[in-house]
C-alpha cells in the first residue's frame, strides 16, 4: 500500500474519540518464519520492525498507553533455546532502543512476574523503566513473563492479608481495591485489544482491565503487522458504539 493510501487511512482517524490505552497481542511471529522457510527466532527479531511501528502510529494519534504481550507465563514452557534466544532478544532490543525511548518521551514500564527472567535481562528492564521514569509521553507497557490469572491470584493473597492485617475492612473491597493491587494500578482499563495472527481468543492477557474493550482479531502475522493496519484497528474502533451495558 502506498505512502497515500496510508494517508487515507490516517485521515479517517476521528483524533477526538482516540483509545486511551491499547493492548496488542502480537502472535504469528513463528509461523511468519517458517512460511519463508526460516529458524523460527528469524519471525521473532522481524517482529521488532512491527512494534516500531505500532509504538510511532500510537504517538502519532495520540495514545496514551500501549501495553504489548511480549512474553506470557505460558511461554517458558517452550524449548529452552527458543527462550534463551528471546531473553537476549528481549536485553538487546531495549539496549538499542532506550535512546530513542528517552528521545520520544516514552516512559516503559514493565508487568509480570519479573523474578523469573535471567538476572541481567531483569536488571537491564528495570535500569530502563527507571531512566525512563520522567517521560511525560507514551505509557509503553511491556507483559513479560505475565499471566492474567496469576495477576489476579496475587491481588487476591494481598488483599486478603490486608484484610486480615486490618488494613482494608472486606467490606470496603470493591473493584477499585482490586485495581489498585493489580500490575495496571496506575493505568486506565483497556479500551482497545488488538490479535495478529488469525486467532480468536485472549490467551490470559489483561483478563480483568479488557472486561469493555473492543476487540479487533487480525488474520495477519506480526511481522506484517504495520502502522497502517493500526490505524485501521482505530478507524473501526471508533465505528462501534461503547455503551457499557446502557442502552
Amino acid at each position: 500500500m502506498s505512502a497515500t493510501a496510508q494517508d487515507k487511512i490516517f485521515n479517517k482517524i476521528d483524533h477526538s474519540k482516540v483509545p486511551k490505552h491499547v493492548a496488542v497481542i502480537m502472535d504469528g511471529n513463528g509461523r511468519w518464519a517458517k512460511k519463508i522457510g526460516k529458524e523460527r527466532f528469524f519471525g521473532h527479531n522481524s517482529g521488532i520492525n512491527s512494534v516500531k511501528d505500532t509504538i510511532e502510529a500510537s504517538i502519532d494519534i495520540g495514545v496514551e498507553t500501549l501495553t504489548l504481550y511480549v512474553f506470557s507465563l505460558e511461554n517458558w514452557k517452550r524449548p529452552e533455546t527458543e527462550v534463551k534466544a528471546l531473553m537476549h532478544l528481549l536485553f538487546s532490543s531495549i539496549e538499542s532502543e532506550l535512546e530513542n525511548l528517552n528521545k520520544n518521551n516514552i516512559m516503559l514500564d514493565v508487568i509480570g512476574k519479573k523474578d523469573l527472567l535471567p538476572k541481567r535481562t531483569k536488571k537491564r528492564l528495570e535500569d530502563a523503566v527507571k531512566e525512563t521514569c520522567k517521560n511525560t509521553g507514551l505509557k509503553l507497557n511491556l507483559a513479560i513473563s505475565y499471566g492474567s490469572k496469576q495477576e489476579i491470584v496475587e491481588a487476591v493473597k494481598t488483599i486478603s492479608q490486608k484484610v486480615k492485617k486490618n488494613i482494608i475492612s472486606l467490606e470496603n473491597i470493591d473493584e477499585n481495591i482490586i485495581n489498585d493491587h493489580l500490575y495496571t494500578r496506575n493505568l486506565d482499563n483497556v479500551d482497545l485489544l488488538i490479535r495478529t495472527g488469525g486467532e480468536i481468543r485472549v490467551s490470559n492477557f489483561l483478563l480483568w482491565q479488557i472486561s469493555y474493550a473492543e476487540l479487533f482479531f487480525l488474520e495477519l502475522l506480526w511481522p506484517d503487522f504495520k502502522k497502517r493496519h493500526f490505524y485501521e484497528a482505530i478507524v473501526e474502533y471508533q465505528k462501534r458504539a461503547r455503551r457499557f451495558g446502557k442502552i
